[in-house]
């Protein structure tokens, strides 16, 4: 499956504005959710065929929602790439047992995203 439409979950404005234009500009159709409470409610009603997941949030954490979403046999194919601050390896370890397809630590490189985005598409 072509992935056409991503939903990004942060609760840095900051960090939802940069990274929905730079995928906006390479033709992905995305939407974004502020804290992983949101994003659960969003993926039911609206499918996404790509998350990417901050980890630091208020309420669940980003290993926690990425933890629901691939258990749930409803959502367990959508793909996620979780995109962080959170360098150590102990944590992208912990994160891809989470079930999160792919790690970037932040600041994200968008020719890296992109490029991580095609290898799953």
């Amino acid at each position: 499956m072509a992935i056409q439409k991503i939903l990004i979950v942060d609760d840095s404005p900051t960090e939802r504005y940069f990274l929905t234009d730079v995928l906006i500009k390479k033709g992905f159709s995305v939407s974004t959710a502020e804290s992983g409470e949101e994003a659960l409610l969003k993926i039911k009603t609206d499918k996404p065929h790509l998350i990417l997941m901050d980890i630091v949030m208020p309420g669940q954490n980003g290993f926690q929602v990425t933890r629901a979403i691939s258990r749930d046999p409803a959502t367990q194919d959508v793909p996620i790439i979780i995109c962080t601050s959170k360098g150590q390896e102990t944590d992208r370890i912990w994160g891809l047992r989470q079930g999160a397809r792919d790690y970037i630590v932040k600041p994200v490189d968008p020719q890296e995203l992109l490029a991580k985005i095609a290898a799953l598409g």
